[in-house]
């Protein structure tokens, strides 16, 4: 994905410095372009960021079940259920 990333930058920029555009024009289209893509980076870290969280929530739920379970059955062995 980095990569991938890296190589739209690099082409992106490539193309805006080659056109034959005036020099403040693609200055300002350049500065557009990379204010763009710094929003949609945010937004991609914003979103593994939220899902890591949830994730971790998760495996934080899963544990404190697997724990309780565990001490149940523990007493249940003690107490001779099984």
């Amino acid at each position: 994905m980095t990569k991938l990333l890296w190589g739209f930058t690099l082409g992106l920029l490539t193309g805006l410095l080659l056109a034959p555009e005036k020099g403040s024009e693609t200055r300002r289209r350049i500065s557009r372009k990379a204010n763009d893509l710094k929003d949609r980076f945010d937004d991609f870290v914003d979103s593994v960021s939220e899902r890591f969280d949830a994730f971790t929530s998760e495996v934080e739920d899963m544990a404190v079940n697997t724990g309780s379970q565990a001490r149940s059955f523990a007493g249940d062995i003690r107490n001779g259920a099984m």
